[in-house]
This record gives C-alpha cells, structure tokens and sequence, in this order.
C-alpha cells in the first residue's frame, strides 16, 4: 500500500483526513482521525503510598472516565515536559522520578494518535490540580491504594496498560 493523495475532511479541535492509498491497481480512500500526540502517567505518591488517578467526563463514552492523568503534547514539546506539565495541571503533583512504560497507538486502523505512557513517583503536592478552567476541565482526583488498583476493573486501554505494567513492575 501506498498513499498518493491526502485530503482534510474536518478541521476543529481534531483533524479528519482523508487518504486515498494505491494498493496494486486498486485505489481505496480512509479516513483518518488525527488527534496529535498525547502523554498519560501512571502516578505514585511514594510519601502516602498511594496511587492518583483522575476522573472527568469523556465524550467518547459519554461519561466519566477513571483514568490515568494524561492530555496533549503541544507543538514541539518533548513527551517529558508534556507529562510535567500535565500532572501539576490535572493532579498539582511535581514529578520526582519518570520512567516512560511504552509508546502506544490505541486504535492504530482508524487513528494517528500515539500516546506515551510513563510511570510518575511524586512526593510533592505544589498545587491544587483539577484542570485548568480555560480547558473547561473538571477533574476530580483519584486516590488509590495498590490493592484497590490492582482490583479495580479499568475501561481505559492506557490505564488497563499502565495498571498490568504496575502488577509486574510496581509489587
């Protein structure tokens, strides 16, 4: 397969584009949905021994989601800096130490979206967390002992990832 043709269908917050790809004589089009590069973070509080998640509402679902603190890489940031910045946002939290789990693309047939997902040890909460107001974002903060994350029944493919890589690397 190759691509000969890219078009946008939509423009908004996302990009749909469209690809039209030669493949032997055939010519077949897709869409794409191109949400841009995206950063989640597993995080441990390694003074309270507790885990923190967050909770808000997701359109995909059309409804609350308990997941991994995460949001958007913008421009040319690097997935590091993306990731602290986030975690303050979302959780008020400055990163101690980061190790990055893996690199992902959730829904590779439909979407370009990648997301990296990390494992955060945080000490110290400078800040209120919540989202910020100007992004509309309403998060509630998640506190989790590892028993409880370890039982809970995830919906969230980078936190279902990030909670199996806990169990074998997080005891």
């Amino acid at each position: 397969m190759k691509i000969i043709d890219r078009t946008t269908a939509y423009d908004g917050h996302f990009k749909l584009r469209v690809l039209t790809m030669q493949d032997g004589a055939d010519q077949l089009k897709r869409e794409r949905f191109e949400p841009g590069r995206a950063v989640a973070a597993l995080v441990w509080d390694t003074s309270k021994q507790r885990y923190f998640l967050t909770r808000q509402y997701r359109i995909g679902p059309e409804a609350d989601m308990l997941e991994l603190a995460a949001g958007m890489i913008d421009g040319d940031e690097a997935p590091e800096a993306a990731v602290r910045r986030e975690l303050h946002e979302e959780l008020g939290y400055d990163i101690d130490r980061l190790e990055q789990i893996s690199r992902i693309y959730p829904s590779p047939g439909t979407s370009a979206e990648v997301i990296t997902v990390f494992f955060a040890e945080v000490s110290n909460q400078s800040g209120q967390g919540g989202g910020l107001a100007a992004e509309n974002e309403k998060i509630e903060i998640v506190s989790m002992s590892r028993e409880e994350l370890h039982q809970h029944e995830f919906e969230d493919a980078k936190t279902i990832l990030a909670v199996l890589w806990a169990r074998l690397h997080h005891k």
